[in-house]
């Protein structure tokens, strides 16, 4: 690696325990790690991540994945972790969508998912709200693994002057690279565009 001038990213992991704790009655487990699907827009998955830039210091990114494509659908991305950024992100996997009846969303029990205005959002789109368990990112693992490979394949990889300029480089990671060049083994090696369009051909 130092004759070809390479350099690995080394990732802690993450100890799992099973004594976290279990979702309040009121928030269920719909999905309960199923992430097979038929088609698109039956299961969808949202996380926030944290990317640090010079000027603002700490930025957060809100992404929603189609659990069948692997396509990051919508995203939203600004300096504050709030209810609204997570909204931001769910209207805008929305927004090429007909119809938004009965979509299973699978977040964790973060406040800005548990908040009354996300639940609002999803409530007037027809989308059934699933939640992970308290302390288990396995619950939530296609979105874990996509935050995880955009940090080690960009973000780590570059210093961000500004919000204006990782801005700029998230847009041409998700929908550049990852979306349109990046080919998954679990979609039949196939980039999540390819998948999403060989969908919607045989929904057809």
């Amino acid at each position: 690696m130092a004759e070809q001038g390479l350099r690995s990213i080394v990732v802690k992991k993450y100890n799992h325990h099973a004594n976290h704790g279990s979702i309040p009655e009121d928030k269920k487990n719909i999905l309960r790690r199923d992430f097979g699907t038929e088609t698109i827009n039956q299961k969808w998955c949202t996380d926030i991540t944290y990317i640090h830039v010079q000027k603002e210091g700490w930025t957060y990114l809100a992404s929603v994945m189609d659990l069948c494509s692997r396509k990051i659908i919508g995203y939203a991305y600004g300096t504050s972790m709030t209810a609204e950024l997570a909204v931001k992100a769910v209207e805008n996997a929305c927004l090429n969508v007909r119809d938004t009846e009965g979509i299973i969303l699978h977040s964790d029990l973060g406040s800005q998912y548990t908040s009354q205005a996300f639940e609002d959002c999803l409530g007037s789109k027809g989308i059934l709200h699933s939640f992970s368990r308290k302390g288990n990112p396995y619950d939530n693992a296609c979105m874990e693994s996509f935050h995880s490979v955009l940090k080690k394949e960009e973000i780590y990889l570059h210093t961000y002057q500004d919000l204006r300029e990782a801005r700029r480089a998230i847009f041409k990671y998700i929908e550049g690279w990852y979306n349109r060049k990046r080919i998954h083994s679990s979609i039949g090696y196939l980039t999540p565009q390819q998948k999403e369009d060989e969908e919607l051909k045989k929904a057809a």
